[in-house]
């Protein structure tokens, strides 16, 4: 496919979103940050990074983003990472911070289920992709865990038993990083699975 044909946004409120760009600029896709509604017209998919799900939750008010990126991922593929994943969810356990989720995805997730920051890791993680299993290199950082996943829920990747990436209709969810690497396999599946001919 060629990838400059779509235009894709990265959310900017916070998280390490010029990684997330910087693997569309692998790809030759074009690309803009999203920090303000008027950011999202005319796009044909956006990323939501990592970060702070709480900060999140307070500057898409603070920017007015809420309803617009909810309208947007009702028809337009969004690609959700860590805090991204947790964004899109359903629904929070334990949710003292009184995170207000956009309830994209039919899943349910427990927040920095696997271990503080101090304890992020890197592991081998094997994904189930249109054209076989492969295996990328994930990064666990303050990660979400998926404790339920709605019956049109598709499970793409598991880990210690646990989905870590998942999709539904044109929404895909992952609780680790991997645009701190070069590899662009998870991107080009958002792009190949979710994008290709569906404008």
């Amino acid at each position: 496919m060629n990838y400059k044909d779509y235009h894709i946004g990265v959310l900017a409120l916070q998280g390490d979103f010029e990684r997330h760009q910087y693997q569309l600029n692998l790809l030759g896709a074009r690309n803009r940050l999203v920090k303000l509604p008027r950011d999202l017209e005319g796009l044909d998919g956006l990323i939501m990074p990592g970060g702070e799900s709480t900060t999140m939750n307070i500057l898409f008010d603070r920017f007015t983003l809420r309803e617009p990126l909810t309208e947007f991922g009702r028809s337009k593929p969004i690609y959700g990472t860590c805090a991204g994943m947790i964004m899109l969810a359903r629904h929070i356990d334990d949710n003292l911070s009184r995170v207000e989720t956009l309830g994209l995805i039919d899943i349910d997730v427990e927040r920095n289920a696997y271990g503080r920051q101090v304890f992020s890791f890197e592991d081998e993680v094997p994904v189930s992709l249109d054209n076989g299993t492969h295996t990328v290199r994930a990064t666990f950082i303050r990660a979400p865990k998926v404790v339920r996943t709605g019956p049109g829920v598709e499970i793409l990747a598991t880990y210690r038993d646990s989905p870590v990436l998942v999709c539904e209709k044109h929404i895909l969810a992952g609780s680790f990083h991997t645009e701190l690497e070069d590899d662009t396999t998870i991107l080009r599946y958002f792009f190949s699975h979710f994008l290709a001919d569906k404008r």
